[in-house]
């Protein structure tokens, strides 16, 4: 990709757009914001943190970023690549992706061997999952944000990536174009069954799958993408387990059981549903979804 410089950027506090400054983000009331010297830039003012220290922890960041770099979710990020480059005009376009973490999927997406323009933008609520992916690649631009409340102007973006992430369909809504596509990643089934019989007593029944389509959207399609992956060695598997939220949601004794492991096979399987945002941008009304865990 021949990537441009993202400049959508919206304050987070009162909405107007940013011009860039030097070392930092102003709106015209006077609102600033300074570029790290990694190269992000903090958009998440204090009033709309729920946490001191919001999002995924260093240590789930660096979980994930080895994991990713390794390429077992390789096949994900190809077919993300190519439902996000299809259809996109000759004269290229924007695309975020919301809850980008270490910036796996971007970057892998920087590399596709297409010539158009393409402006990118990583949004992570955690500002050690932002700081990890502007060290590793310097050409999108990277801010600490919130799903909540994008910092981007309305109705600017052609693309939107929510990847095993929490979805805000009024927000994606308002910053896509008519015509601008959501682009969204979420756990099957049968994702990564055969670790979670390992870590828990027993695994709940599945949900029905949602059937509504967002407020705002047209839904195009859904693939499902599935493989076998072999894992080997007492680390990775235990990165893997870190990067999701089972870490968290398991009792002492499951985790145990998972660190004893040293070669698992598992089943990667995960849906990509492709939304086509209609109609006028602007507010929509929300729909209540959550993650599925990588």
């Amino acid at each position: 990709m021949r990537i441009t410089a993202f400049t959508d950027l919206a304050c987070p506090l009162d909405g107007a757009p940013l011009q860039r400054d030097g070392a930092s983000w102003r709106c015209a009331a006077g609102h600033s914001y300074d570029i790290a010297s990694q190269g992000y830039v903090h958009l998440l003012p204090v009033q709309q943190k729920r946490s001191r220290d919001p999002g995924d922890s260093k240590a789930m960041v660096a979980a994930r970023r080895r994991y990713l770099n390794a390429g077992h979710y390789q096949p994900i990020a190809e077919a993300v690549r190519r439902a996000t480059l299809a259809g996109l005009p000759a004269t290229g376009g924007s695309c975020l992706d919301a809850g980008c973490g270490e910036g796996y999927y971007l970057r892998q997406l920087a590399e596709a061997d297409d010539d158009r323009p393409l402006a990118l933008l990583g949004l992570d609520i955690s500002k050690w999952a932002t700081l990890a992916a502007a060290r590793q690649d310097a050409r999108p631009a990277w801010v600490v944000g919130s799903n909540a409340r994008l910092p981007v102007l309305t109705g600017t973006l052609d693309r939107l990536l929510c990847l095993f992430g929490f979805p805000v369909y009024a927000e994606f809504a308002r910053v896509l174009k008519p015509g601008g596509r959501l682009l969204q990643v979420d756990a099957g089934p049968d994702h990564l069954r055969e670790l979670r019989q390992i870590i828990y007593p027993s695994l709940k029944p599945e949900r029905p799958a949602r059937a509504s389509t967002p407020q705002g959207f047209v839904r195009i399609d859904t693939e499902t993408l599935r493989y076998p992956l072999t894992l080997t060695g007492a680390d990775t598997l235990a990165d893997l387990l870190v990067m999701t939220p089972h870490f968290y949601r398991a009792n002492a004794e499951g985790r145990a059981r998972a660190a004893a492991l040293t070669a698992l096979a598992v089943t990667v399987d995960v849906r990509l549903t492709r939304f086509e945002r209609v109609g006028s941008a602007g507010p929509a009304a929300p729909v209540e979804s959550t993650p599925t865990g990588d």
